[in-house]
């Protein structure tokens, strides 16, 4: 089978916008300011007016309308609208693919970054980082697709069950999409710990050095794969990884996100 290096040789890496690089090169910044994510967003109206939509979105709930991108920051929260914005730039960047439903995969995105910000807040995991790298968690698949059409057709095969589609790559291709997913976000000078709890996160109790952020990203890979989640898909959930996190199953039944509740960067 070809490594991971072989495989990235064989496929065009899509390009970030100006803008999405320089909000990157600011999760590497303790100290940027509101002024420099505001200034970097403003160089992009598109960006700005979908960063308003999603601000005045009923997910948010805030008092009163937002007008402006210092107004969305100073509401919302700096971190919320940097990882919102990039999130709503990944999406832009990657076309869309035969053999996939471009609208189910990034709901599915869009609900694993839901699950990993829930499960991570409570464990003192920054929340904005949870979000979106389990929005990232799948792009590696976007990847597949265009380097190898009929293995994503394999992999993309009913039935699809929680987990089966890391089985299915590590098979066919000897890795998973996390780990494409992760060697792209290492390209693409994301910060060292998002990159390697993707590329634990399919395998999070491997003997690699544990990531805790990579064990959350797996159950929420696995919750946002199942149809019509509820609390009672936390039992089906692997006792290992909830054990490794400490996490409590009573306080995550009693706390189960609902999918409509998850902010929404795709189609706002």
């Amino acid at each position: 089978m070809p490594s991971l290096d072989a495989f990235f040789e064989s496929v065009q890496l899509p390009t970030m916008s100006e803008v999405a690089q320089s909000l990157v090169r600011t999760l590497h910044d303790d100290e940027a300011t509101v002024e420099t994510i505001g200034h970097i967003i403003c160089e992009d109206p598109a960006l700005s007016a979908k960063l308003l939509r999603l601000a005045n979105s009923a997910q948010f709930g805030l008092p009163r309308g937002v007008a402006t991108t210092e107004e969305a920051i100073q509401m919302v929260g700096m971190g919320q609208v940097r990882t919102l914005c990039l999130g709503a730039c990944l999406n832009d960047t990657f076309p869309t693919v035969a053999g996939l439903d471009r609208q189910a995969f990034w709901k599915s995105s869009t609900a694993c970054a839901g699950y990993a910000q829930w499960l991570a807040v409570p464990l003192g995991i920054d929340g904005q980082m949870a979000w979106l790298t389990g929005l990232m968690l799948r792009l590696g698949e976007l990847l597949i697709a265009q380097a190898s059409p009929d293995v994503l057709r394999e992999i993309e095969q009913l039935p699809q069950l929680p987990g089966v589609r890391w089985e299915r790559e590590r098979h066919l291709l000897g890795f998973t999409e996390t780990q494409i997913t992760a060697e792209l976000a290492r390209r693409w000078n994301f910060p060292m710990q998002m990159v390697q709890a993707l590329h634990r996160a399919a395998d999070p109790l491997s003997e690699q050095a544990f990531s805790r952020l990579g064990a959350v990203l797996h159950l929420a890979g696995l919750l946002a794969d199942t149809p019509q989640p509820d609390a009672s898909t936390l039992d089906n959930l692997p006792v290992e990884v909830l054990d490794s996190l400490k996490l409590d199953i009573f306080e995550l039944h009693s706390t189960f996100p609902h999918t409509d509740s998850f902010v929404d960067v795709v189609t706002a």
